[in-house]
């Protein structure tokens, strides 16, 4: 199986900037997506931001784009560089993985899906 490791979360105030970091390991063939979903109390989870590991095409929520950036090693990490962060924010943000845990019969197709345990990003002054 696959196991998904957060870290880079914290406190910090308002219009300043972190980086989160999401490392998979388990035994598995290779990845198709990997990215970021975020819930604070009382809502939904929600989209952050995803990469595709083949071609590199990002898909960003609404409410951060231009201000957060996804990335990958295109092995096995997922970051995500959060600047000019607002109290609105704060959430527990979860790593996300679409994997293809055998080989596929092509590149996207039978992937399955896993989330990081999350790591608490709050925003505050």
């Amino acid at each position: 199986q696959v196991h998904l490791v957060e870290s880079g979360g914290g406190l910090v105030q308002p219009g300043g900037s972190l980086r989160l970091s999401c490392t998979a390991s388990g035994t598995f063939f290779t990845m198709y997506n990997m990215g970021w979903y975020r819930q604070a109390p009382g809502k939904q989870r929600e989209l952050v931001a995803t990469i595709n590991s083949g071609d590199l095409m990002t898909n960003y929520g609404d409410s951060v784009k231009g201000r957060f950036t996804v990335s990958t090693d295109r092995a096995w990490s997922v970051y995500l560089q959060m600047t000019d962060l607002k109290p609105e924010d704060t959430a527990t943000y979860f790593c996300k993985a679409d994997v293809h845990v055998t080989e596929p019969v092509s590149f996207g197709s039978d992937y399955e899906t896993f989330f990081g345990q999350g790591t608490q990003v709050t925003v505050s002054s």
